[in-house]
């Protein structure tokens, strides 16, 4: 029978040392790790939070949903690509 107290393989012990460093993946400015589903998501609920702001204090004032959607596609895009 072979003793459980034996050395490792010199194979095993070369792999370890010349294992590659992991590299931190690169972030976004958004601070919570997120794909690219996380990153619609907060898309479309940014979107209807703009939108029930501008219906409720914006838009008795004359400014159409219109502007507020289009802010919130500009946002859409930002977030889904950079966040």
């Amino acid at each position: 029978m072979s003793n459980p107290h034996q050395e490792p393989l010199v194979s095993v012990l070369h792999e370890e040392e010349n294992s590659p460093d992991i590299l931190p993946k690169p972030t976004g400015f958004l601070p919570i790790e997120t794909n690219w589903f996380d990153r619609v998501f907060i898309s479309v609920v940014i979107w209807i939070a703009l939108s029930l702001f501008w219906f409720r204090f914006i838009e008795p004032m004359g400014p159409s949903i219109w502007i507020s959607n289009a802010i919130s596609a500009a946002l859409a895009f930002i977030i889904v690509k950079k966040g």
